[in-house]
């Protein structure tokens, strides 16, 4: 059963990921006034099915590309409800509620949502 919908393509969502594939240096307070770098470890979106757990979209997105997850971070959306007024009266209506699953790749492990594009 597949619990993968989409991957997520937004600016925000690529935003995140860029600023995550980047090594860090940071300034550790101390009297030495050392250095020391944080390895990138990139951070990608995707919406999945509500009834997903952690583990089987860890196991899923291993199996569709091949890559390593070392942490997955779930977030579950309730649909908005909207109404507007047309011509034939007042139209009520709900959108969806999906969940958004945020995976942490291995260090060195990207993911190309554009590769099989022609």
């Amino acid at each position: 059963m597949t619990f993968i919908i989409k991957p997520l393509v937004t600016e925000k969502m690529t935003k995140i990921t860029d600023k995550t594939s980047q090594d860090r240096t940071y300034r550790v307070k101390s009297k030495k006034g050392e250095e020391r770098t944080k390895k990138a470890t990139p951070v990608y979106g995707f919406i999945v099915k509500p009834e997903a757990n952690k583990l089987e979209i860890k196991k899923e997105i291993e199996g569709l590309y091949n890559v390593t997850v070392t942490d997955v971070n779930t977030i579950r959306y309730a649909g908005k409800r909207s109404a507007r007024y047309t011509r034939a009266g007042l139209v009520k209506g709900q959108k969806n509620a999906f969940k958004k699953a945020l995976v942490t790749l291995k260090e060195g492990d990207t993911i190309d949502f554009y590769s099989n594009i022609q």
